[in-house]
């Protein structure tokens, strides 16, 4: 079932300049809400997460599926950074990151990820837990 990824603003989800589609930063919504929010510590359960960081990814890939013409796919993901709601105390930023491009090889097959970013922050829109962002090339 298609999710509705709705903007939080006045900006586009997604742009496209050739071959090339880059992606706002998306957060794990479900037709517009959170299915979670707050910071992530060092005594967060990270398994807790995979579904939430998996949700953000599918979001971000619809995205940039919605801006493919019928005889195109998504050949690469050029890069991907997952910016972390957390505090100071936690480090495991790419671990989250871990299952966004676990999800993306799942799906796609192990040749699809490309570089990647873990990015901890002090805040996100919403106080989203999560937010990807992704450039992918087209074929």
């Amino acid at each position: 079932m298609k999710n509705n990824v709705i903007p939080n603003g006045n900006y586009k989800l997604a742009t496209r300049d050739g071959n090339r589609v880059y992606t706002s930063g998306i957060t794990p919504k479900i037709n517009g809400k959170l299915i979670k929010t707050g910071k992530l510590n060092s005594e967060t359960d990270l398994t807790e997460y995979e579904q939430i960081t998996q949700q953000a990814v599918k979001n971000a890939v619809q995205v940039i599926q919605e801006q493919l013409e019928d005889n195109e796919s998504i050949e690469q993901m050029i890069m991907m950074t997952v910016y972390v709601n957390s505090s100071e105390d936690f480090t495991a930023h790419s671990q989250i990151a871990d299952f966004a491009s676990g999800y993306l090889a799942e799906t796609f097959g192990t040749g699809i990820t490309g570089s990647r970013a873990a990015v901890g922050v002090s805040s996100l829109p919403g106080n989203a837990p999560l937010e990807i962002s992704l450039i992918a090339k087209i074929k």
